[in-house]
């Protein structure tokens, strides 16, 4: 449905969406122009052409839709980029000093943004055909959009050198989601790079995942090996994971502009207290039961006990702590060979060699053959 509206109005009409946005909960909002060109759709293709992607297939299979706003819909005239605070009440790296209990990245020690965001995408849609007679559709990151680029044309951010939006007003910490409208807006000024000379981001990077400013080579990245990778880890990164069993806030957390964040507002995404760095012995012993319940509702429960249990045992043969291997060993004879392999691996960090013994591990030519522990 299209109704004509004069010039004079869109500026009030912006306004009026601003304000009813943040009155749902929205931290930020911002306009662009959803028809304009842009470069990213490239860059996006050379991501992928240089495999950087990893394993995420997805990527490659939606690529085209990716590469900008209107493939998807081609009657999309503007974007309404919104941004949820998310900002964290301690320093992410301060997890990282507990060798024997777990380090979970920021945004999944709460509720799954992705629901708390799409409820909120959706009224705020549902208003505005409502209110202007206009078509929309919402997207949040599960969808084929790149919202990050589209975020620094609305004004909301830019996109820093680890190619993660950073926000003069809220550092490192917005989750993003979009509704594209076929009403014709006038878009907000776009954010300009403020990184200057600050590389402290690619400096922190515990596996070197930065080929240069502005590249991301997923496959080196925690948060990829730990989140998106199902099978082992490859060796090489195994002791940079440290406790992080699942995510990475590096070189989010170490950036300057953060000093001017703000603790989130909402209390769905803040931290849930047994999430607050969990002892890694009782996350280790979770079956498939106990894992869906302690992470109900939480992005955690998306990557499965088996391979949740990986990263915990990557973590324990991290933690130089021997006592661990009392949660290890029965691990040694899990039904699933992921979980198998790691455990072998955090046996032999653990016991050395000897430890093979142990279950019976050193006869498991699955384990030890194909999957390389």
């Amino acid at each position: 449905m299209t109704t004509s509206i004069s010039d004079p109005d869109l500026q009030t009409i912006k306004d009026e969406i601003r304000a009813e946005a943040l009155s749902l909960g929205f931290s930020t909002c911002g306009f662009a122009d959803a028809a304009a060109a842009w470069p990213n759709g490239e860059w996006l293709r050379e991501f992928v052409v240089a495999e950087r992607h990893g394993d995420m297939g997805w990527m490659e299979e939606t690529l085209e839709r990716r590469s900008h706003p209107t493939t998807m819909w081609t009657q999309a005239k503007s974007a309404v980029v919104l941004g949820v605070n998310y900002g964290p009440d301690i320093d992410p790296l301060e997890q990282l000093a507990r060798a024997d209990h777990a380090a979970i990245s920021v945004y999944a020690q709460g509720d799954d943004y992705h629901e708390v965001i799409k409820k909120r995408l959706k009224l705020l849609a549902g208003w505005m055909h409502r209110r202007f007679g206009q078509d929309v559709k919402v997207f949040v990151d599960t969808a084929p959009l790149m919202e990050k680029p589209l975020a620094q044309r609305a004004g909301l951010g830019w996109q820093g050198k680890h190619t993660n939006l950073v926000s003069r007003q809220f550092g490192s910490w917005l989750f993003l989601g979009s509704v594209l409208t076929t009403l014709d807006l006038p878009p907000d000024t776009p954010e300009v790079d403020h990184c200057g000379r600050c590389s402290a981001c690619l400096d922190i990077c515990p596996t070197n995942a930065f080929p240069a400013p502005r590249q991301l080579d997923a496959r080196r990245c925690i948060s990829y090996l730990t989140i998106e990778l199902a099978g082992p880890i490859p060796a090489e990164f195994r002791p940079a994971l440290g406790n992080r069993i699942y995510g990475c806030d590096d070189c989010l957390a170490v950036c300057p502009w953060n000093k001017f964040a703000s603790l989130s507002s909402e209390a769905k995404l803040r931290a849930r207290e047994q999430l607050r760095q969990p002892s890694l012995a009782e996350l280790a012993v979770l079956d498939d039961t106990a894992f869906r319940a302690l992470f109900s509702k939480n992005p955690i429960k998306r990557i499965g006990r088996n391979r949740f249990v990986r990263n915990v045992l990557y973590a324990i043969g991290n933690s130089g702590d021997a006592g661990l291997m009392a949660v290890v060993e029965p691990l040694l004879s899990d039904p699933a060979p992921v979980v198998r392999a790691a455990a072998v691996w955090a046996a032999r960090r653990l016991a050395g060699d000897s430890a093979l013994a142990l279950k019976g591990a050193e006869d498991d030519p699955e384990v030890l053959a194909e999957w390389g522990a």
